[in-house]
């Protein structure tokens, strides 16, 4: 049965990829088809995760189907769990597909659709991967997927240039996996990923978990990997955002989840680096993220920041292993997959409401942005919900992964490594630094953006895809979720604990139950946390102190009142120079100054219009990023030259490339001797 809907899911994909291709934007029909066959496709695979996250591991030889050995699927809990959430992310991002891609001119051409269905069916096979080769396969068909749907707008610079840089990390991250599975598949003779699971803990196994950590790493955004993240994403076209912020990049921690689960316990000074790494990973991420001017880049930034809080959580569950100790490892691959879910569900919620507010305002400066929950209530919704999420405040999911996260950090003294308890502390100081920036980021677009007082309001006659019925669903099946599963937080943990127990060896998982409603990091009598009597209590008492308030007042909490305004210590400036998102986020840049490389310029002075001698300043602040500063762009500068001096080889004289071939062939010959 699983197999039936698997092979009929991967058709819709393709039958709709094919009728993007073929037929591209010219009918209304055409433009909306392929994003309800990816829907209908993305049902059944989560209909499939569902029933494989609690049945026993099956494996499936499709014999020689790629040509290349044996064609292996495999359907465990684990890889149900993972395609229980691409399926049901799937299905809220194709609809909110179908409102944002109907009115006509919205898809400039062919090609969006079929990558943003290329993208699913890759998802799909390499979560269900048996393989090496499939595995691969599907990883590089992701890749291509990215950078159709990141440069599809050829005409801008920056989409190009975006494209190109995404495809470069890609492959980057390709060819790390692919040595990393060489030298297994060398060492094991086969390319079956489960029989990796005996080849011990010798030297290439070793080499080979560190080269696909490096792999996945890339692809999720661990620095110094992850710059294009805040220039692809934005890049990309309306929704399909949401599905590479949320639904896509979840393979790379499936695939060090994967990992985890064949290889073993890894190299402790893997799991230093990987703590300490992803620490600054969060940091920086929101760092850079809260100072930024444009909601897309807001948001993928802060995709950065979560991509660190999930790899310090798996750093907890790798020296866990390595150091032997089961519970260690399981509190931190529970918090990491908690995180995995919370950042899947807010991010794709971000990023499909953006997709329509831009849509609307023909821009996603926040400056222009002001107010748009008045506008867009629907999207003002998932706005707010999925940025409380992100600012880890209760009762969202968002608060019980990050409470698992820093409970799971607090373990170190479990751990007696002194080098492990030293990386722990580290990550967990910017653990906590990140989230309180976090908070600070997200409370902005909150107050501002969509709270705030409104601003320009765009053509009235402007589509606005969030108010039909399938936006609104889609909205609502990525936003509802950012509440809902902190309300059933326990089942949440029950469902996962059968795919995690693939990888820590038992249901340890489980233990994070203390009873039916009440949690805990695991260990016994540590902490307690109750999401689900949390959900209930905070409405209630948040009723009760607004009831209270307005009786002690006497009603006078709702009478109207009417002062002048105060805006920036500065009674009376309203409009333009009123309080904004800039000038909210400029305390940080002034306090992080060392690290933002903040420098200040002044634009240009105008003179008071009345002669009272007041005159208007604007100051430009920019902050340069240092992974940019320091290692890509002299790393650009360098493979300049390199193409120069290469371009000289290329004299067109027969003899120099004669000349060449010899001294290549004498060279090998040297080191083919020098190996015997």
């Amino acid at each position: 049965m699983n197999g039936t809907l698997l092979i009929l899911a991967l058709a819709l994909f393709a039958a709709g990829g094919l009728v993007d291709l073929a037929l591209g934007p010219l009918h209304w029909w055409a433009r909306l088809v392929p994003y309800g066959l990816g829907g209908a496709g993305s049902a059944l695979l989560c209909a499939v995760g569902a029933r494989a996250s609690v049945g026993q591991p099956r494996v499936f030889d499709l014999g020689a189907t790629l040509a290349v050995g044996h064609t292996l699927v495999r359907l465990d809990p684990l890889a149900g769990v993972f395609l229980t959430l691409t399926g049901g992310l799937g299905v809220g991002i194709s609809a909110c597909f179908v409102a944002w891609a109907a009115p006509p001119g919205r898809v400039g051409g062919r090609g969006v659709a079929a990558a943003y269905l290329l993208v699913l069916g890759a998802v799909a096979v390499v979560e269900l991967a048996g393989d090496a080769f499939s595995f691969l396969f599907a990883w590089e068909g992701l890749t291509l997927g990215f950078y159709v749907l990141v440069g599809h707008r050829r005409e801008r610079p920056e989409s190009v240039a975006a494209s190109w840089l995404s495809l470069g990390i890609g492959k980057i991250g390709g060819a790390s996996l692919l040595l990393g599975l060489l030298l297994l598949a060398g060492a094991s003779h086969t390319t079956e990923l489960a029989a990796w699971s005996h080849l011990g803990h010798a030297a290439p196994v070793r080499a080979a978990f560190a080269l696909v950590v490096v792999g996945f790493a890339a692809k999720v955004g661990l620095v110094p990997f992850h710059a294009w993240l805040p220039s692809g994403y934005p890049a990309a076209p309306g929704p399909a955002r949401a599905a590479m912020a949320g639904l896509a990049v979840n393979v790379g921690f499936y695939g060090l989840w994967r990992f985890l689960g064949i290889l073993g316990p890894p190299p402790l000074w893997l799991a230093v680096v990987v703590l300490v790494i992803g620490g600054l990973t969060a940091f920086g991420g929101i760092a850079f993220g809260a100072v930024q001017g444009r909601l897309n880049r807001v948001i993928a930034y802060s995709s950065v920041e979560n991509a660190g809080l999930i790899l310090v959580g798996y750093g907890v569950a790798l020296a866990g292993a390595a150091t032997h100790h089961q519970a260690v490892a399981a509190v931190g691959l529970l918090a990491a997959s908690l995180q995995v879910l919370s950042h899947a569900v807010a991010k794709s919620a971000l990023f499909g409401a953006s997709a329509f507010v831009e849509a609307d305002f023909d821009s996603d400066d926040l400056e222009m942005l002001r107010g748009v929950g008045r506008r867009h209530p629907v999207s003002g919704v998932a706005l707010g919900l999925g940025s409380l999420t992100l600012a880890g405040l209760p009762p969202t999911i968002g608060f019980v992964s990050e409470w698992f996260l820093l409970e799971a950090l607090l373990q170190e003294f479990r751990v007696h490594q002194l080098a492990v308890r030293l990386s722990m502390a580290l990550a967990g100081a910017l653990v906590a630094l990140s989230l309180g920036l976090a908070a600070l980021a997200f409370i902005r677009l909150i107050g501002l953006t969509v709270l705030g007082r409104a601003g320009p309001v765009p053509d009235e006659g402007a589509p606005r895809g969030d108010t039909t019925a399938a936006g609104a669903f889609g909205l609502a099946l990525l936003a509802v979720p950012c509440l809902g599963l902190a309300a059933v937080a326990p089942w949440v943990i029950r469902f996962m604990a059968d795919g995690l127990a693939v990888v820590t060896g038992g249901r340890t998982a489980l233990q994070a139950l203390k009873s039916p409603w009440v949690l805990q990091p695991v260990f016994a009598n540590f902490s307690i946390l109750s999401p689900s009597w949390l959900f209930v209590v905070m409405p209630i008492a948040f009723g009760a102190v607004l009831l209270s308030t307005v009786v002690l007042s006497r009603g006078g909490l709702l009478r109207v009142r009417r002062v002048p305004p105060w805006r920036s210590a500065t009674a009376g400036v309203v409009g333009a120079n009123e309080y904004s998102a800039f000038g909210y986020a400029n305390v940080l840049r002034h306090v992080l100054s060392n690290v933002l490389g903040s420098q200040r310029s002044l634009v240009h002075a105008e003179p008071a219009a009345d002669g009272d001698g007041r005159g208007h300043v604007v100051v430009e602040t920019v902050v340069v990023e240092p992974v940019f500063a320091y290692l890509y762009r002299p790393a650009r500068a360098m493979w300049l030259r390199l193409g120069a001096v290469a371009r000289r080889l290329q004299s067109g004289r027969l003899d120099a490339y004669v000349g060449y071939m010899l001294v290549t062939l004498v060279v090998l010959l040297v080191v083919v001797v020098a190996m015997q």
